[in-house]
C-alpha cells in the first residue's frame, strides 16, 4: 500500500502544476481552481484505483473540465438565488480578487483574449502535453478538430501577443 501511495504522490508532483494551470483556465478564481482540481483528482482516483499511467493524465483533464462545468452551473444557480434575494432585501456586496502582477500574468492576459475553445486546446497541448487524440477525447471532439483549434488558437495568441507588444511600446 505504501508503494502505491508513493506512486500517486510522484504522479501528482509531476502533473500537478499542469493540471492546476488547466483548472485555473476553467474557473474564475484561484480558490475555485483549487477546489475543482481537488474534486477532479478524487474522481480520477476513484475511477482508476491502480498505479497511475498516461491514461490517468487524460482522465484527470477530463474530470477537471467536468468539475469546472459543475461548479459553473452551481455558481449560476447561486447567483440567480442571490439576485432574487437582492430584489427582495436590497443591494448585494460584491467581492473580487485582483491578479498578481508578474510576467506570467502577461501571457495569461494574452491567452485570455483567445476564444475559450482554442485556449483549452492550447493549454492541454502545451502544458498538459496531451496528444490531439487525447485532447479530442477530453473535449469530446475529433482529433482533427482539436488540431485545427490548436492552429487557430496559436495564431490568435500570436496576434494577441503582438498587440500587447505594440501597445506597451507607446
Amino acid at each position: 500500500m505504501q508503494r502505491f501511495s508513493q506512486e500517486w504522490r510522484d504522479w501528482l508532483d509531476r502533473n500537478g502544476p499542469r493540471l492546476m494551470l488547466f483548472a485555473r483556465q476553467q474557473t474564475r478564481c484561484e480558490a475555485d481552481a483549487e477546489d475543482v482540481l481537488q474534486a477532479a483528482l478524487v474522481r480520477t482516483w476513484k475511477v482508476h484505483k491502480g498505479a497511475p499511467d498516461q491514461q490517468v493524465v487524460s482522465l484527470a483533464y477530463t474530470n477537471i473540465r467536468r468539475c469546472a462545468i459543475d461548479l459553473g452551473r452551481s455558481n449560476e444557480r447561486r447567483k440567480r438565488r442571490e439576485e432574487e434575494s437582492v430584489l427582495e432585501r436590497g443591494e448585494l456586496v460584491a467581492w473580487f480578487e485582483l491578479p498578481e502582477d508578474d510576467t506570467s500574468r502577461a501571457l495569461q492576459v494574452a491567452l485570455s483574449k483567445v476564444p475559450e475553445k482554442f485556449r483549452e486546446v492550447i493549454t492541454l497541448k502545451i502544458w498538459g502535453e496531451l496528444t490531439f487524440d487525447q485532447i479530442g477525447k477530453t473535449l469530446d471532439v475529433s482529433p482533427n478538430t482539436a488540431a485545427s483549434r490548436y492552429r487557430y488558437g496559436m495564431e490568435a495568441l500570436r496576434r494577441s501577443l503582438e498587440g500587447e507588444k505594440v501597445g506597451s511600446g507607446m
